[in-house]
């Protein structure tokens, strides 16, 4: 099983570990296993070192700041890092070094986490495979041969193996919950505005979700602490009370309604993970929860403002250097190049639509519950052999979180099964806007009752 920073804040705190050997710890795994996962593409050894030597001097001097006070941890590199290069994966910004922090980079520094490097990604978060990267692609810890999804794939992957405690990714379509599903981990994309995007580099404004990736329930309520708040600098940014999520985690309402919506989300799903998904309902049963089979809801498919709000930011870009982007993300992003402006503004307005009208669900249920992912990874090599099959299978593994990234609510993805290949298998929460705590509540009594997120990879060829 591996730690969680629950455990171990009670450690460093204690004094019967220290900051220092944990960072040790995590980065001789990374330098171990990096070149079998391409989990990180910038690793900060001294950086890191000097900054766990100071949180153990502040923790001995009694100075406490806090749960992720000595706690190493990871960014997936769209994140901005003064003085550290943030490459969004691309040859684009191979060399670009920000001089300011993303708003979420400074709340980590302050509560004393101690930051081991930048994450690989799917280029631009432009993707769901973590195939496609200026650094080359990020293998499952699972099995090697298969992909870890996208695209905060570097993330999941290294909380899956230790090579830090936690992940902050990025969710525009489900970038943070299909490769904590598939890396057998939890993913947590809050309410869009909850947590600042500002210093995040941008791939739909509108879409946007910065999250944290861990290995607990528990541990992902302990990082949105952290990264939640009001940020004046974020024009997404909403000013809303923010709960504190531990203190009532264990509090499951005792009369909970999960509504299914089978219609769109269950089609065509790989029987193996349709079985993980009825066994997980029939625990949310025997956990006293009413379930709403079959809710009916409104999904809408349309990619309009995506595209066109990812082709606005790429635009200089694409003008300058298009011989810097891989082939497949100019090709995306080219794709939003011919849409009118009036077919944008009207797609905006249609996304304030689905927003509003989504609420209407919660008048009846609490939570709604879906297969994360509906089929296992895909194999790597025969992706990277056969490249037109690429998107259609991106577009397959990102058809369950999608929707969730339209409503813009809270939604966390938790592992619930192992295929027979022993691949893991997610289970998707959610809930109305705001309604972070309910959702961790839900997934911390989930988590309680089963051993799924005990589970480690094993692989061969990595060990």
């Amino acid at each position: 099983m591996r730690p969680t920073i629950q455990q171990l804040r009670r450690q460093i705190r204690d004094r019967t570990i220290s900051p220092v050997e944990l960072t040790r710890d995590c980065l001789a795994r990374i330098e171990n296993l990096n070149p079998k996962l391409n989990a990180f593409i910038t690793v900060l050894v001294d950086s890191a070192l000097d900054q766990a030597r100071r949180a153990e001097q502040e923790i001995q001097l009694g100075n406490y700041r806090g749960p992720l006070h000595g706690i190493p941890i990871g960014l997936k590199d769209i994140l901005d890092t003064a003085g550290v290069r943030t490459t969004a994966a691309s040859a684009q910004y191979k060399d670009r070094i920000p001089a300011e922090d993303a708003e979420v980079v400074c709340r980590l520094r302050a509560a004393g986490a101690i930051i081991l490097g930048k994450q690989n990604l799917h280029e631009f978060a432009y993707g769901g495979s973590s195939l496609i990267s200026f650094f080359g692609e990020i293998h499952n810890p699972w099995d090697v041969t298969r992909l870890t999804g996208g695209s905060s794939g570097g993330s999941a992957a290294s909380v899956a193996t230790g090579l830090g405690f936690a992940a902050i990714g990025t969710d525009t379509a489900g970038s943070i919950r299909l490769p904590a599903a598939y890396c057998g981990v939890v993913g947590l994309k809050p309410t869009h505005g909850r947590v600042s995007a500002r210093g995040v580099v941008p791939l739909s404004w509108s879409y946007d979700h910065v999250g944290p990736i861990t290995n607990s329930v528990y541990d992902a309520a302990l990082m949105l602490q952290v990264l939640a708040g009001y940020d004046s600098g974020d024009p997404a940014s909403v000013d809303v009370p923010v709960p504190d999520f531990t203190s009532r985690l264990d509090n499951l309402p005792p009369k909970l309604h999960i509504g299914v919506p089978r219609g769109f989300f269950f089609d065509e799903l790989n029987p193996e993970i349709a079985a993980a998904i009825e066994k997980t309902i029939q625990v949310f049963r025997d956990l006293h929860a009413e379930i709403h089979d079959d809710v009916k809801l409104e999904v809408s498919t349309d990619r309009t403002l995506a595209s066109a709000e990812a082709y606005a930011f790429h635009q200089p870009l694409v003008a300058r250097s298009p011989e810097l982007y891989q082939p497949a993300t100019l090709t995306r992003i080219k794709s939003g190049e011919s849409i009118a402006a009036a077919d944008a503004l009207r797609a905006s307005r249609d996304l304030q639509a689905h927003r509003h009208a989504i609420r209407n669900i919660f008048d009846e249920v609490d939570l709604l519950l879906t297969p994360t992912v509906p089929i296992p990874p895909p194999n790597i090599k025969e992706l990277s052999e056969h490249p037109d099959q690429l998107r259609p299978q991106e577009l397959i593994m990102l058809r369950n979180t999608r929707p969730f990234n339209v409503w813009g609510i809270p939604a966390i993805s938790v592992p619930c099964g192992v295929t027979k290949d022993g691949l893991p298998i997610g289970v998707q929460l959610a809930a109305a806007p705001w309604k972070e705590e309910i959702v961790l509540q839900a997934a911390q009594a989930y988590e309680q009752t089963t051993d799924w997120h005990k589970k480690s990879p094993i692989p061969s060829g990595i060990a």
